[in-house]
């Protein structure tokens, strides 16, 4: 494993900090080896992406056992970048501590500009020059999901390369306009085919999804080439529009007793789950599925507002 530092940059009250980028299957430092750049991995952007930061550990520590065991194929490297925001991790604040601004739409970054901006572009110089770019985001919604690769249409995906993580779905998402300065965005314009892993969970770690999104890479990694490592498992994707979900919203507020699960199959009419009323515990309303189909993501807030989106499900699978 080498160790390199991607960007550093000063801050008013505790000196300098580095990001770092560890590479696995180009030697060490005493003994650097000649390696293409074959994969990129970046783990967490924000200050509240400790199951992001905490997958890159798990899956550093694999990648250390692999070149350990020779199993990094000759002439492939590895790169992972466990997170991009040391300050606002040690803060427990969720953007960058002195402006607020989000490193993820920062991209494609400018070097002359401010410090999320320089650090954008210093680490899109990096990363573009690999072949593959996996990237750990956090989901855009608090709640539970099926762990899912995403990609956006940007006329360069590739579903069939996404499928060789083995997760149950594909998302194609539409363009959004903050979208073209995400890293996913602008490593697919550079060239690097690039994928967006979710597998759940964000500020509390989760060992289940974070063993989920440790096996999709290395499954991934194997397939490509990379690792020789026995890829066992996996799921027989399924390739779907993000637009094709069924967004079901809450018409009250209150607790949300959920009945049923994510990933659990539903039939029109199945009572998923209820609101209840926080002073007199009635039902104020009971969320009923409008379509068979099957939950892809459900609201795990104690407590929900009206008109948030409590349920998203996947109605077309079964068609």
């Amino acid at each position: 494993m080498r160790q390199k530092i991607l960007f550093s940059y000063e801050t008013p009250f505790s000196g300098e900090h580095n990001i770092y980028g560890y590479t696995y299957g180009a030697g060490t430092y005493s003994e650097p080896l000649q390696a293409e750049n074959s994969a990129a991995i970046v783990g967490s952007m924000r200050g509240n992406e400790h199951q992001q930061l905490y997958i890159c550990s798990k899956l550093s520590v694999r990648l250390s056992e692999l070149e350990e065991a020779g199993d990094i194929v000759p002439g492939k490297s590895v790169m992972v970048v466990p997170a991009v925001n040391y300050s606002a991790l040690n803060a427990r604040h969720k953007y960058w501590l002195s402006d607020d601004s989000d490193i993820n739409r920062e991209f494609p970054g400018n070097p002359n500009g401010p410090a999320t901006s320089r650090l954008a572009y210093a680490l899109l110089e990096e990363l573009k020059t690999y072949s593959y770019g996996i990237q750990f985001p956090s989901y855009y919604m608090r709640g539970r999901f099926i762990p899912h690769v995403r990609m956006m249409k940007t006329g360069r995906e590739s579903t069939n390369l996404a499928n060789l993580f083995g997760l149950p779905f594909v998302m194609i998402n539409n363009m959004r306009p903050f979208d073209e300065g995400t890293l996913n965005y602008n490593w697919q314009l550079s060239g690097t085919e690039a994928f967006s892993i979710y597998s759940g969970g964000s500020e509390r770690l989760n060992e289940e999804y974070a063993d989920v999104a440790v096996s999709a890479v290395l499954r991934f990694l194997s397939r490509m080439g990379i690792i020789r490592y026995n890829s066992l498992g996996g799921s027989i994707s399924t390739v779907m529009d993000d637009d094709e979900m069924l967004i079901i919203k809450s018409d009250a507020a209150g607790f949300f007793r959920r009945l049923m699960n994510v990933n659990s199959e539903v039939k029109r009419g199945d009572l998923i789950g209820e609101i209840i009323d926080p002073m007199d515990g009635h039902i104020l309303s009971r969320i009923l599925a409008p379509s068979d189909g099957i939950i892809f993501y459900m609201q795990d807030a104690p407590l929900v507002y009206q008109n948030v989106i409590l349920l998203r499900i996947l109605r077309k699978v079964h068609k």
